[in-house]
């Protein structure tokens, strides 16, 4: 690579919408709230959100970070992640005296709500995720005799139930469409009286931000996703694109961002997954203009005007 070819001119296509979502907004600024209430320190139980820069910032204000509510001392105040937790550990912080500030998306609220119900009426109830993520743990964990958890088609056929007229579905929110819509289908194949939730589980924002990559996709010659290699929604569009065959890198922020990837790239769309910052696409962007002349237009499908009312506090007008 030379000079000359980074000098070229480039159309930086900014898919729209990308970066925060009205869960993500909500739950750091629950964090933020406490901080500003009752000062450092303010426990959290994972990360807040599935991203390094924001839980940086919230550690430098004076947020403690933990794994498990053993290493938060009695009595201290606790806030729980945006991903959801299982029924026992609202009832260990209980027991330990806590102060709990409940975090969790209400739209993972909804899928707990609803697994709730399903176990009730006496389903087996499939829940489609990854092993091991937050929001699947925290799900599970509202029904554990009655859920099972699959992540793909082939996975269904091997799956026995109790009484295959009683299997219903729900999905964790932040995956894709596409491989979501495979497991269904297997799903129905198998036990054709599969009942449904009343809506879609996955996340609007999840499948506005895939919709508007592959709004860019045609014209790209690379595609840059800013976002945390843990943060679920932010890899199905990185999969998404790879499906494509298109060039495609993950980057947590401009730090990563390898200028041998552009040298010969005329259009190069740039997103975020739901959990990352807004500054973070602007540093990108800058980043970019630092190679060469660059025009940036940004490719909106839909305009969000989701916003989460805080505890405590009268509701956000949608804008």
């Amino acid at each position: 690579m030379t000079d000359q070819d980074n000098a070229l001119p480039r159309t930086v296509l900014l898919a729209s919408p990308r970066s925060f979502c009205a869960g993500v907004e909500r739950a750091i600024e629950m964090v933020e709230r406490e901080l500003d209430r009752r000062g450092a320190p303010v426990y959290v139980r994972k990360q807040i959100v599935h991203n390094t820069h924001v839980v940086n910032d919230l550690r430098e204000r004076g947020a403690v970070f933990v794994e498990e509510l053993a290493e938060v001392p009695n009595g201290s105040v606790v806030v729980f992640s945006a991903h959801g937790v299982a029924p026992a550990v609202h009832a260990d912080a209980r027991a330990r005296g806590l102060t709990v500030v409940d975090a969790t998306c209400p739209l993972v609220a909804k899928v707990h709500a609803e697994a709730r119900r399903f176990a009730t009426r006496g389903d087996t109830i499939v829940l489609i995720g990854h092993p091991g993520h937050e929001e699947v743990d925290g799900t599970l964990g509202e029904a554990p005799r009655a859920m099972v958890v699959v992540s793909t088609a082939a996975e269904v056929e091997r799956l026995e139930v109790a009484d295959a007229g009683k299997v219903s579905y729900l999905t964790q929110t932040t995956l894709g469409q596409d491989e979501v819509s495979e497991v269904v289908a297997a799903l129905r194949a198998r036990f054709p009286q599969l009942r449904e939730p009343p809506s879609d589980d996955i996340c609007y924002a999840t499948t506005n931000r895939q919709n508007a990559v592959r709004a860019v996709l045609d014209e790209a010659d690379v595609l840059l996703v800013i976002g945390s290699t843990n943060s679920s929604n932010t890899l199905r569009l990185v999969e998404m694109a790879q499906r494509e065959g298109r060039d495609v890198h993950l980057i947590d922020g401009p730090a990563d961002l390898d200028p041998a990837w552009l040298a010969h790239a005329s259009t190069v769309a740039v997103t975020a997954g739901a959990s990352a910052p807004p500054h973070l696409v602007d540093g990108v962007v800058a980043a970019i203009g630092e190679l060469g002349p660059t025009t940036v237009t940004e490719r909106s499908v839909i305009e969000e005007t989701v916003r989460f009312t805080l505890p405590g506090r009268e509701p956000t007008p949608p804008g």
